[in-house]
């Protein structure tokens, strides 16, 4: 919990009806998804429009003053990316919010099970209570569809192993929410940043490269090429010089249970 500064009662004052303000937008948007939604049936272990709002409530009741409105005040931690000192799982976070942590500097919370229901899907939906509900499966599981059947491995390099042609998954859960990661495997032409996007290029050479590009300026590009090597090129050398629209992989064809158990896995990857 931050430091109160001088004059506390103010600051605290202060915090109090900021937080307010900007969890009941929180809770507004939260509260029409729910309403949108329909009431659908959503699988076991999903993250439904109605506990979305449930959790706007929770957070805005309970954890904003200390957390702040985007939950990023408390070192070490942000809600909304779900970085946490030790927490991986639902089940981590359960117990966290029921039996306290910090040594007391997080107090215990007795929620009902709806209410708890709801606050983890809150932070596991990165406080987006428009976003898609979210599925988690089984991390374990998940590593072996990583290396397995996803295929991931064939592209992505995780903790020094693998190859570059995608992206470093290493870290991606503290640079990508639970919801923006079963995007990027179901809709990936929604979530590909523009900066890794697959490039053609052809030298005045008449070398034709293709790979990912890294980082580009006025006057350079970098890229990871086909054979991995990392190459810098000077844009008044080349005749062509194409950016892909759409993404190098399509939509997964695996089963709901098995993206459940690959976003898991995706979560445990913060280096």
């Amino acid at each position: 919990m931050p430091e109160a500064a001088n004059g506390g009662a103010s600051w605290w004052t202060d915090a109090l009806d900021q937080s307010r303000r900007i969890g009941a937008t929180l809770l507004a948007a939260a509260t029409i998804a729910a309403t949108t939604a329909g009431g659908a049936e959503m699988a076991d272990h999903t993250y439904t429009a109605e506990a979305l709002a449930t959790g706007a409530e929770v957070y805005v009741e309970n954890c904003a003053l200390c957390h702040g409105p985007d939950g990023t005040w408390v070192p070490d931690v942000n809600l909304a990316r779900g970085e946490f000192p030790t927490v991986v799982t639902d089940a981590d976070l359960r117990r966290v919010i029921t039996e306290g942590a910090a040594g007391g500097r997080m107090p215990a919370f007795n929620l009902n099970a709806n209410r708890l229901d709801g606050i983890i899907a809150f932070m596991r939906t990165g406080f987006d209570p428009d976003g898609e509900p979210v599925m988690l499966g089984d991390a374990r599981r998940g590593a072996t569809v990583f290396n397995g059947a996803g295929g991931c491995s064939a592209c992505h390099r995780v903790n020094g192993v693998g190859p570059y042609t995608a992206p470093d998954l290493s870290n991606v859960a503290r640079r990508r929410t639970p919801a923006a990661l079963q995007r990027a495997i179901r809709q990936p032409e929604t979530a590909l940043l523009p900066i890794n996007r697959a490039v053609t290029i052809l030298t005045r050479d008449e070398e034709l490269i293709e790979g990912r590009r890294l980082n580009e300026d006025t006057f350079t590009v970098q890229l990871m090429d086909a054979k991995g090597q990392l190459r810098s090129l000077a844009k008044a050398d080349l005749v062509r010089f194409e950016v892909a629209q759409a993404p190098t992989h399509q939509p997964t064809l695996l089963s709901d249970d098995d993206v459940a158990d690959l976003v898991a896995y995706l979560l445990t990857l913060r280096r």
